[in-house]
C-alpha cells in the first residue's frame, strides 16, 4: 500500500464505520478466546498499519507486537506508543512457536506469494495457537479501489482455506462479513476511479455503523459478503 494510503488509513481508522466495526469484531473474538482459556498471551499483529488492531490487543491485556512493512505505517504505530517492528510478512524476524495469537487483517491480499506469509504465521504460532485472518473476497468485486490500495487478489472460501491449510493451519470458523452492504459496495466499486478510503459525513457514517452492527445478530455469515473472516489454529 502506498504511503499516502497508509497515512489516510491511520487518520480514518478511529472513526470510520468499517475500521471501527472490524475492531469490535476483533475484541469479540478475543473475548471468546479468553472465555475458552486461551489468553491473554503473546500476540502479533501482521500488517498493523497505524496499529488500530494492535491497540485492541493491548486493551485486552495481550502482550502485543505490531509488524508493519511500510515506513509510514510503522512510524504512525510508534507515534501511538506501540511496540512495532518493520519487517516483511513473508520472512518474520521472530522465533518459531513464540506467539499465542497472530492477527492478519487485510494483509494477505497485498502479497504476491501469500503462501510464504501463511507459512510464517504457522511457524511463529505455538502449537494450539490461534490465527485470526481477514481478507477481501470475490473477484467479481474487483475494482480501481483494489488497484489503488495494492491488492493482488480477492479470495473465495476455497482459495483462503486451501492457502491456510496447506500452510499447516486448521480452520475453526470461516464466515462472510459486510454482507448487508455488499450491494452498495458493488455499486460503488463499479464506478470507482481510485481508493474509496475517504472521510464519511457523520450522519452517513452513523447509519453505516448501525447497518454493519446489525450483522452481529443476523444469520448471514454464510451469504456472499465483501470480506471473509477466518479463525484457525496450529494443531498441537
Amino acid at each position: 500500500m502506498e504511503a499516502t494510503e497508509i497515512r489516510k488509513l491511520a487518520l480514518l481508522e478511529d472513526t470510520h464505520w468499517w475500521y471501527r466495526e472490524r475492531r469490535i469484531m476483533l475484541d469479540r473474538a478475543l473475548r471468546r478466546l479468553e472465555a475458552a482459556g486461551q489468553g491473554p498471551g503473546w500476540a502479533l499483529d501482521v500488517g498493523a498499519a497505524g496499529g488500530g488492531n494492535t491497540r485492541v490487543l493491548r486493551s485486552r491485556g495481550w502482550s502485543s507486537l505490531a509488524l508493519e512493512y511500510s515506513v509510514d505505517g510503522a512510524s504512525v504505530a510508534a507515534e501511538r506508543g506501540l511496540e512495532v517492528i518493520r519487517a516483511d510478512a513473508r520472512f518474520l524476524p521472530l522465533v518459531s512457536c513464540g506467539m499465542d495469537l497472530v492477527v492478519a487483517f487485510d494483509i494477505l491480499e497485498h502479497i504476491e506469494d501469500d503462501y510464504l506469509a501463511a507459512a510464517e504465521i504457522h511457524r511463529v504460532l505455538r502449537p494450539g495457537g490461534t490465527a485470526l485472518i481477514a481478507v477481501p473476497c470475490d473477484m467479481r468485486l474487483w475494482s480501481a479501489h483494489d488497484v489503488a490500495v495494492g491488492h493482488v487478489r480477492r479470495y473465495t472460501r476455497e482459495t483462503l482455506t486451501d492457502l491456510t491449510e496447506k500452510a499447516g493451519l486448521m480452520t475453526d470458523e470461516l464466515c462472510s462479513w459486510n454482507v448487508l452492504m455488499r450491494p452498495v459496495a458493488d455499486f460503488r466499486r463499479r464506478r470507482a476511479t481510485g481508493s474509496d478510503l475517504a472521510t464519511v459525513p457523520r450522519p452517513i457514517n452513523a447509519a453505516l455503523s448501525a447497518v454493519i452492527a446489525l450483522e452481529r445478530y443476523l444469520p448471514v455469515k454464510s451469504l456472499p459478503g465483501v470480506s471473509l473472516m477466518m479463525r484457525s489454529h496450529r494443531p498441537s
